[in-house]
């Protein structure tokens, strides 16, 4: 099993990973089927009209998670890691008017959003909850090619034969390919890394080298964290209502403005180090939500734990260097994609516990191995902290990924740093291996009743007191 880091942490825009990022990919990957002749009619030029509907949980929280308007975008050829957040209103409102896309490479096509694009909650699609389907017609309006795609979580998208080939080999989003430590779980992590006297952290690493040169790895995971620590500063800086109705007032900004006054004054705070990672994770989530620039760590949803520990532990720690932000980067996406392979990372499939749960142990394993860890204390650190996330369900208010989520990534960063400090204080050795708990995510996952799982249908979603 591989799973790059890069897989895991992917530069994007808010409010989600698979319901913003993975629909506009969606999209794009339509437009490119329709001009790769792969299908029985396969003159593009035939084309004259395309159309998508949403299904499932993109269907019920597709408004608040800004999923309508990632398919538009994706239609007019944009992409998540290059999209200017800045710039969608404008585009968006030129679509509505024209009535038509024009994505570069194709002939312009018919495209009226208030028609075209249907968020069905009548008729799921059976391979995921986030299923989606797009359509090309003729001048006619005759159909000519139906293409059905499932964001799967963390900005991940397969076709429903990927899909069914996945399920057929029992494996993650990507085929085998040979690497030195083909780990699958923890347990073999942990057998190869005695075996061979090797951080996870290096591991990971030389696995990473067969596919990249050293040098485009260090540069990758140092652009993977100039995003993170970039979206933390703009959080910071902003304030001001989030959109989508709730009426939700950023609080970062102010919030950190008061630390930063009582961190000048030198008095003693036994809670200084929780506010600080606090304020960081809101500081990303209130971006994510208001469609920032983020990094999936490893969802949008769970945007905020991993880059608050992460800064925490350059702020709090004066041994942190670059090496070891790539160290950390390296080491949570080795846990990351042992969680992914195995369970899931998807809100809509297990619920929160596979979004903040999964960040919080990547973190908590980050960070574990920068204040020298080993091996089985870096383990030992992200079965706390996901164990202690099972059960977590997905209910944000409104389908907006503002309350309770925003503040859920706080708790999940305080939550890391307190099982990699429980971890390091110990010798490695537990009752609950980090596999019994992302077994366990996974069996709870499944029995998990469909109204928690980001349909917006029950908990928080349908109990909040109306003002």
């Amino acid at each position: 099993m591989f799973l790059s880091v890069f897989d895991l942490f992917k530069i994007g825009i808010g409010p989600s990973s698979s319901h913003t990022m993975g629909p506009m990919t969606a999209a794009a990957r339509f437009l490119a089927e329709i001009l790769s002749g792969d299908w029985p009619r396969p003159v593009a030029t035939e084309v004259a009209g395309v159309g998508a509907s949403l299904h499932g949980s993109l269907a019920y929280t597709g408004l608040g998670h800004g999923s309508d308007r990632a398919v538009i975008l994706g239609l007019t050829g944009l992409v998540p890691t290059t999209v200017d957040p800045d710039q969608v209103e404008g585009i968006i409102a030129e679509i509505a008017a024209k009535k038509r896309v024009s994505p570069p490479g194709h002939p312009s096509y018919r495209f009226d959003p208030a028609t075209d694009l249907v968020l069905d909650k009548k008729t799921p699609l059976t391979g995921h909850a986030n299923g989606m389907t797009f359509y090309a017609y003729d001048a006619g309006g005759r159909l000519l090619l139906k293409r059905i795609y499932y964001s799967i979580g963390g900005g991940f998208v397969v076709s429903d034969e990927e899909l069914q080939r996945m399920k057929a080999r029992g494996s993650a989003t990507t085929e085998a390919r040979k690497v030195p430590y083909p780990f699958k779980n923890a347990a073999e992590m942990l057998a190869m890394a005695a075996k061979s006297g090797l951080a996870i952290a290096e591991m990971k690493r030389a696995n990473e080298e067969t596919q990249m040169s050293r040098e485009k790895l260090d540069a990758g995971l140092d652009d993977v964290w100039a995003a993170m620590s970039g979206c933390i500063d703009r959080g910071l800086s902003q304030d001001g209502i989030m959109p989508g109705g709730l009426k939700v007032r950023r609080r970062a900004r102010q919030l950190h403005d008061k630390l930063k006054e009582q961190w000048s004054q030198n008095r003693p705070n036994p809670l200084l180090a929780n506010d600080w990672l606090s304020i960081y994770a809101m500081a990303v989530n209130e971006e994510n939500a208001a469609g920032g620039r983020v990094v999936t760590a490893p969802t949008n949803g769970a945007a905020g734990t991993l880059p608050a520990v992460l800064r925490y532990w350059l702020h709090f720690h004066p041994e942190a260097d670059q090496p070891s932000i790539r160290d950390f980067l390296l080491t949570a996406a080795a846990i990351g994609g042992i969680i992914k392979s195995n369970a899931s990372i998807s809100g809509a499939e297990v619920g929160c516990q596979g979004e903040v749960g999964s960040a919080s142990a990547m973190a908590a394993a980050g960070l574990c191995a920068v204040m020298g860890g080993t091996p089985e204390q870096v383990e030992n650190a992200a079965e706390i902290a996901l164990e202690h996330h099972l059960g977590m369900t997905c209910d944000p208010v409104g389908g907006l990924v503002q309350v309770p989520c925003i503040e859920r990534n706080a708790l999940g960063a305080v939550k890391a740093v307190t099982a990699a400090s429980l971890a390091i204080k110990g010798d490695g050795k537990h009752f609950v291996p980090l596999d019994a708990a992302i077994e366990t995510m996974r069996q709870t996952g499944l029995d998990m009743n469909e109204r928690y799982k980001e349909t917006s249908l029950g908990g928080l979603a349908v109990n909040v007191v109306e003002c």
